[in-house]
């Protein structure tokens, strides 16, 4: 990892500015005092009193900004934003059963949306049948269950998948529910060349925050390279990662470290498939990211324009790519979960607003935004529907689509947008000095680091000195509470529990038994395995039968606990 650029602007004396604070701001001060003594970004920015022009002095408008749709991307990677095409609006959603979450997929299409996100189970996720004893409990909880191409089949019914394009959010089990996807889409006469969409296939943000792991990472980073390896030659319109920050922002990390540990993932990720023999311009076009967008909305939009920029500086000068689509960053993002509160959820909407206006004017290519009572449970029907609406509403009547990158030049937003470049890139200097990426997380260093930043805005949470509205301040009558919540019938694990029994029933067992034999065989080898995983999808092996298969070969996982 390289070290480090020097800081693109220098501040510079500002007798102006000098004289304000000496005389106007004085004046000011000694009738109302400000609010605290020192302001500053959830990253520990410190936010000035005023920002004027010497705040930018050395800032190289071609070099630093560029214009949209050029390099350095700061200003959007694409030359007219959205006043050519909006950004695709994809709604998270998957519960109960395929069948449940093929309704909602189709109510959302039917209501605007543009493109379909999948939330998978945690049986899915970690790579377990829905039958299976660990799966107990959790089928169709927090997403759809798919054990089988019957399931993927059944989730996609009436969606023409060379029409819509699909992001699924899944990790461990990511190669496998790829294969799924090309295989439904082959059933519905789809090529391979049509075929668009996103795996977000992010196991190393798994290692440092959410925990949703199986193989031992270099396993893991294998099978990542193996998507990449095959999508380049097979799916030339998919998305083959998705590179989250967005799961360690929800842990606690700060905007700084989000964006630093999720760059550290993507050099990660593109080390490993320089080290397969992939050329950086094969793969990096097809390279995506994902963030969180927060309710501090001027940091928000720094974040995403310094992503942009950092981003198309590491792949152009690290790694030495040549096509300019190697050097964009696109990312799809999702309002703050975890920002959501049980109580006054009403409140919801309004937060959701102001994540999703960041993500607006930062440029994002997708957006999901949270529903009101997802605090809850998943959300219900009518939630889902506004929060597309707020989306909608966005697009259609605020006016921030209307020019790229509106805020540019904002002394206050250029400046935080080289300020947060410089503390990502002192993180990044940090995991450098440990020994890249796979070392920090072995060392623990990203882990400690959201950690030690989660307990501080807890801190300031619990103290007041953070403010959250209907929390900790202006609470409301909690009898005002009473929206109906999203329940899970009990009756779905067990349809789909006997869904799973009986495809196992009626598929050729000779060709299962061979197909995950092959498996097994490429695993223990090097070849990609790819390939075979599709052909046992396509014998309608299940998704923990794969998973076992390479368990045997590989091993799981187990986190070391140190005390």
């Amino acid at each position: 990892m390289p070290v480090s650029p020097p800081p693109r602007t220098r501040p510079e004396p500002d007798p102006g500015r000098d004289r304000w604070r000496e005389t106007t701001r004085a004046a000011a001060l000694r009738s109302a005092p400000e609010r605290r003594e020192l302001f500053e970004t959830t990253s520990g920015i410190e936010i000035q009193d005023l920002y004027t022009p010497a705040d930018l002095a050395g800032m190289d408008e071609d070099r630093d900004l560029g214009r949209p749709g050029e390099y350095p991307f700061t200003r959007g990677v694409q030359a007219t934003m959205y006043r050519g095409r909006l950004w695709t609006m994809r709604q998270y959603a998957g519960f109960a059963t395929a069948k449940e979450t093929n309704r909602r997929f189709r109510y959302l299409l039917e209501h605007g949306q543009t493109g379909l996100s999948v939330a998978f189970d945690l049986p899915t996720q970690m790579g377990y049948d829905s039958d299976a004893q660990e799966a107990e409990g959790e089928v169709g909880r927090v997403g759809v269950p798919i054990s089988s191409l019957a399931d993927m089949e059944t989730l996609f019914a009436n969606i023409p998948l060379g029409e819509v394009s699909t992001s699924m959010t899944i990790n461990a089990t990511a190669s496998i529910l790829l294969a799924l996807y090309v295989a439904a889409a082959r059933k519905q006469g789809v090529p391979g060349d049509r075929v668009s969409g996103t795996t977000q296939n992010d196991i190393l943000k798994e290692y440092i925050a959410r925990g949703t792991y199986i193989y031992p990472p270099g396993p893991s980073m294998r099978l990542v390279t193996d998507v990449f390896e095959f999508c380049a030659g097979e799916l030339p319109r998919w998305n083959t990662i998705s590179i989250s920050g967005y799961h360690m922002r929800e842990a606690g990390a700060t905007a700084a470290q989000e964006l630093a540990f999720t760059l550290a993932d993507a050099i990660a990720y593109s080390e490993a498939a320089l080290a397969r023999g992939l050329d950086i311009d094969e793969f990096a076009g097809r390279l995506s990211f994902f963030f969180a967008a927060w309710s501090e909305l001027f940091e928000e939009v720094a974040k995403f324009r310094a992503a942009r920029r950092m981003w198309a500086q590491i792949v152009k000068d690290r790694f030495g790519a040549s096509n300019v689509r190697s050097m964009m960053c696109r990312f799809h993002v999702q309002t703050a979960g975890s920002s959501l509160t049980a109580r006054s959820i009403d409140n919801n909407v309004v937060r959701t607003t102001v994540q999703a206006l960041a993500a607006i004017l930062g440029g994002a290519q997708s957006l999901h935004t949270n529903a009101r009572d997802e605090a809850l449970a998943l959300p219900t029907e009518q939630s889902a529907r506004l929060a597309l609406r707020t989306q909608q509403i966005l697009a259609y009547e605020s006016g921030v689509t209307e020019t790229p990158d509106p805020l540019a030049g904002s002394y206050f937003v250029e400046s935080l947008t080289n300020e947060l470049e410089r503390a990502a890139w002192e993180y990044l200097d940090q995991i450098d000095a440990i020994g890249g990426t796979l070392a920090a997380i072995e060392s623990g260093f990203q882990q400690r680091q959201i950690q030690e930043s989660a307990y501080r805005a807890q801190q300031a949470i619990e103290s007041g000195d953070q403010i959250v509205v209907g929390v900790n301040r202006y609470t409301d009558d909690a009898t005002l509470e009473s929206s109906p919540i999203q329940r899970i019938d009990p009756d779905a694990e067990r349809a789909q529990v006997e869904g799973v029994r009986r495809v196992r029933t009626e598929r050729d067992p000779a060709a299962w038994s061979a197909t995950l034999a092959r498996l097994e065989d490429s695993a223990r080898g090097s070849e990609n395995v790819m390939p075979a995983i599709i052909e046992a999808v396509d014998a309608y092996a299940t998704v923990g039968e794969i998973s076992d298969r390479l368990r045997v070969a590989w091993g799981e996982h187990r986190e070391l606990i140190t005390i």
